[in-house]
């Protein structure tokens, strides 16, 4: 199962073809998706699940229903178990971009996150997942897929927010300052975060 963000409202991508409660339910295969995000961002959907039987297929129906854009980004920690936070669109974010031609996913999260914040001495530890969201540029909806990672680095220099991508803030926070960053920040970057992390029961990010 996957899930695509439309704002905070997510459309589900499963293999049942009925989610039940309040969801429709469309065929994946047939599914107009940008109308059925034009509704979504109307008011006139809240709850939608596109089903396709074959699990293997999803993610390959999906990403031929939209132009895709591909970012990358990074879940950074330092020595003092401390989370690197952006503020952007009145919303805490984490640090990403679009990868650039020719350029790996790798090497692209790390840029970002170093053009994004200032950090350096970035190492990556893990890949965490990838997100899905669906926005609109120059009029026109795209699909991005983000990839994410988790990275480590001991820089304790100034951090320096990249205005040009209005980025007004970029702070590091402790366990109680990202539990209150993510009350204010988005949907997908929640679901970077053990469950237990999120209900406050447990300091630990790896799940």
């Amino acid at each position: 199962m996957y899930k695509v963000f439309v704002n905070d409202i997510p459309i589900i991508i499963s293999t049942r073809k009925d989610f039940g409660g309040n969801y429709k339910n469309y065929r994946l295969k047939t599914v107009r998706l940008k109308k059925i995000v034009r509704k979504i961002l109307d008011g006139r959907l809240t709850h939608v699940n596109l089903y396709n039987k074959d699990e293997t297929k999803l993610l390959d129906l999906l990403l031929k229903k939209m132009k895709v854009v591909t970012a990358a980004g990074g879940m950074v920690i330092n020595s003092k178990e401390e989370i690197l936070f952006i503020y952007r669109n009145h919303r805490w974010d984490l640090p990403k971009g679009k990868t650039e031609k020719d350029e790996s996913i790798e090497d692209s999260a790390i840029r970002e996150v170093e053009e994004e914040t200032g950090v350096q001495g970035l190492e990556i530890k893990r890949f965490i997942t990838r997100t899905f969201h669906i926005f609109k540029r120059n009029g026109k909806l795209r699909l991005k897929e983000t990839y994410w990672y988790e990275m480590y680095t001991e820089y304790e220099g100034e951090l320096v927010p990249e205005a040009k991508e209005g980025i007004k803030k970029a702070k590091w926070k402790n366990y109680e300052k990202t539990q209150k960053a993510l009350t204010k920040s988005y949907a997908n970057i929640l679901m970077l975060f053990p469950e237990r992390y999120l209900a406050g029961q447990s300091k630990d990010r790896i799940a």
